[in-house]
């Protein structure tokens, strides 16, 4: 074995292979090992008929109630007492309300304001639970500890004991009822984004951040928060869901949307004084509606899931 000479101070066989240089992969391969994970995601999504179906039933249910009332003109202001209660005809497709509102029309109406509110305290809760999980699980210390006593501290009062004062306290109108479901439905973001936040802060391209002298602002905003989008999504899917039947709670039980507004509940809470009239018109639609929407939008959080897990096995 012959021996050859180096540039240090030693000596190395001739037949030992030199370490092979690693090159970073270029820009053009990172971002198709990127596209092409986000086209698998999207494609398991699609494969998913549950799925299909939960947004197929989202959209018709947008266009019947924000474009359907520009197609079946209604009055749901004015009471009309000679026509109260009366049942599907050429007239009134779906009959009349105690009041003498057109059925179909006021499922329209309702729906709007169940679905506004619905996505809107969504949209609230997560992203102020997202932005609070994250500094909370980024910063940590004694920080983590104190903001996350609070959620705790939340969380032990019944979320339905407190919506039930509440709206008893404030006036229920469409705005006081999205800040109020949001109030308490931000607590499960936070939660799970701290998490998400506390496995992220030790990944290189934070670490990264930080020794280039970048801000916390930076790194949540820039890095934590994105790199949490899957659960990001999928919580609000569910939350949507979850905030629409909770109006409906409130609704049924008179506190939700006061007239002459309404939504999905309070018409349940109509129907109910008349369940044994034989009215069927007043009780089934937004029933129905209500239970479509819910199993809908967690038909598409449950795909979204299985996207997102999909995506971070293939990444």
């Amino acid at each position: 074995m012959s021996i050859r000479p180096y540039s240090g101070d030693g000596l190395v066989p001739d037949d030992v292979p030199s370490e092979p240089v690693l090159t970073p992969p270029e820009g053009g391969e990172v971002q198709g090992e990127q596209r092409g994970s986000l086209r698998r995601g999207v494609e398991v999504f699609a494969q998913n008929r549950l799925a299909v179906t939960g947004i197929a039933l989202v959209v018709l249910f947008l266009l019947f109630c924000f474009v359907g009332p520009l197609i079946y003109h209604t009055d749901q202001t004015t009471t009309n007492l000679a026509v109260s209660n009366e049942p599907p005809s050429a007239g009134h497709w779906l009959g009349t309300d105690p009041n003498g509102y057109d059925e179909l029309g006021r499922l329209m109406y309702g729906g709007q304001a169940s679905l506004t509110v619905g996505i809107a305290a969504a949209v609230l809760a997560t992203v102020f639970g997202t932005l609070y999980g994250a500094v909370s699980g980024y910063v940590g210390g004694a920080l983590d500890a104190l903001l996350m006593r609070l959620v705790d501290g939340v969380l032990a009062v019944p979320a339905l004991f407190l919506l039930l004062v509440l709206s008893t306290i404030y006036s229920p109108g469409t705005g006081v009822m999205i800040l109020l479901i949001a109030a308490l439905s931000w607590l499960g973001a936070a939660r799970l984004i701290r998490g998400e936040a506390l496995s992220l802060r030790v990944r290189e391209y934070v670490q990264a951040v930080r020794m280039m002298g970048g801000s916390n602002t930076r790194a949540i905003v820039r890095h934590i928060a994105p790199n949490a989008i899957g659960t990001v999504v999928v919580f609000a899917s569910f939350t949507v869901a979850d905030s629409i039947l909770t109006l409906s709670f409130l609704g049924y039980l008179g506190l939700g949307i006061q007239p002459p507004h309404t939504d999905w509940g309070g018409m349940l809470s109509t129907a109910t004084n008349y369940i044994n009239a034989g009215y069927w018109w007043l009780l089934y639609p937004p029933g129905i509606a209500i239970i479509l929407v819910a199993i809908a939008f967690n038909f598409m959080g449950d795909a979204l899931r299985d996207a997102f897990e999909v995506r971070l096995q293939r990444h």
